[in-house]
This record gives C-alpha cells, structure tokens and sequence, in this order.
C-alpha cells in the first residue's frame, strides 16, 4: 500500500472519477465490491462525491450531466505542477482540450484533455486535495493502461507531454510508461485495440484502470451480483491475477490481485 501525503510528481495517476446516470446505484455497486464509503461534497461542490477507504478519499463520483452524451467512463488524471503550462505541451503534441484549466475551490486546478488518438485524461494540480491518498491497496488504483490502435503515435505524444521513459513489453504491442529519472512505472499503453464505453457508442481509444482486490474471482462474483457483468474471466500472468468487468452501466474496468512483489 502507499499512503499519499502530498502532490505526486508531474505525470503520476493521481485521482480518477466518474459520471454515472444513478448515483444511489453505483454507490450501492462500488461499495459492495470495493468497501468504499461516500462523502457528498454538497451543493458547494455540486454534489460530487468523494469515494473513501479508511477515511482516505480514494476517487470521485457525481452524477453525469444531463448535456453531457450518454457515454460513461473512469476518467483517469495526472498530476501537473503547472495545470495551464501541461495543457500547453497537450495542444503542442496535437492534443486537443476538451475542458479548459479551471480552479476547483481550493482543492487544485484541473483540466480535461484528449490525446491525437482520442485517449481522454484529466490533468490535477493539487492544492489542498493532492488527489488519491490511497493507491496500490486493495480498493485502490494499482494500473492505468491505455488502449489504443496507435500504440508508437501515443507513446510519442504522452513522451512530449510527460518525459515519460519507454520500455517494450517483447511479443505483444505493448508499452509500460515510467517516470523520467526515477524510473518508476505508471502505466502502460496497449496498440491495436479500441474499447467500447459505458452507455453506448462505437469502440474508442480510452484510459482504463486497473483496481486492486484481495480475491479476483471474489471481486468478479461481486460484480455479477451487483448487476455488473464480465468481459473475460479472471487470468493468472506474472503481474497478478486479473479480469475485465463492466459496472451496471456498463464503464470498463479491470479488478486485479497484484502478485506479491519479490522485492518486499
């Protein structure tokens, strides 16, 4: 587990959220399946919802606007220390902005961009609220992974915008991100694929998280008797024990037990 105090170098995965047509049942949903509890943020903060693990939030949650399409997906977001310098380096990638640096209260700046390919993603500059204070714990965001038909015009673009390192995963088009200097991994892009969103729509190049569990095949029973359904059946590989399931309104996800790390 990491237990996250302050703001997350530029280009982290550090908070993710949903928009979703029924509050009241994803809550009932994620709870079950995650042990997460929610705390409205009131009119104020136009009721959005902060998802908790032991107190800590952990993502957020609201209702998805009425003028809004009727496509549901986890959005996933980066930290930048300079929320309007990073938008710049998105448009300068060709990139577009989808919505423009905004201050939240007091909790950060944020905005939404898209990547050449489509891939949506939120940048955070944290304030008072550094975003996920919990990661890598069951209940948590243990992977975010993009999948897209471009996998090297991707790279390219998220490279120019982040600094991110490259390394190739042999005999698949795959690619994990890692952040410059340190090296440390914090994604990994997924080439000639799309996926299909919540609510509808044709298949897409999209961000999709990974959530960490203590039991895959518990957490994929969990799902189904929430009124989630299953995309492919739990798998064992070298990074853990994972499935890929769909929430009652159908958003993507993937539940995951991480195998044990050799080194702790």
């Amino acid at each position: 587990m990491t237990h996250v105090t302050g703001n997350m170098p530029d280009g982290t995965p550090n908070w993710l959220d949903i928009g979703v047509p029924d509050l009241d049942r994803a809550k009932t949903f994620y709870g079950e399946l995650f042990g997460w509890q929610f705390e409205d943020t009131g009119p104020e903060g136009g009721h959005y919802n902060l998802c908790t693990l032991r107190g800590e939030p952990v993502a957020g949650m609201m209702t998805n606007p009425e003028d809004q399409p009727d496509v549901y997906w986890w959005s996933v977001y980066f930290a930048a220390d300079d929320c309007d310098g990073t938008v710049k380096l998105v448009t300068d990638a060709g990139g577009e902005v989808v919505v423009p640096a905004m201050d939240v209260m007091d909790q950060g700046r944020m905005a939404i961009v898209r990547d050449p390919q489509g891939g949506q993603f939120g940048l955070w500059q944290g304030r008072s609220h550094p975003g996920s204070r919990i990661v890598n714990a069951p209940g948590s965001f243990v992977w975010n992974e993009l999948v897209t038909q471009d996998s090297e015009a991707a790279c390219e673009f998220y490279t120019a915008v982040f600094g991110y390192e490259r390394e190739a995963v042999p005999g698949m088009d795959y690619t994990a991100l890692k952040r410059p200097g340190n090296g440390r991994y914090i994604g990994g892009v997924l080439g000639g694929s799309t996926i299909v969103l919540g609510g509808g729509g044709g298949p897409v190049s999209s961000w999709t998280t990974y959530f960490a569990v203590d039991d895959a095949d518990e957490a994929v029973r969990k799902v189904r008797a929430g009124g989630g359904t299953v995309d492919s059946e739990p798998q064992d590989s070298p990074y853990g024990r994972s499935a890929a399931v769909r929430d009652p309104f159908g958003v993507p996800f993937h539940v995951m037990k991480p195998a044990p790390d050799p080194e702790a």
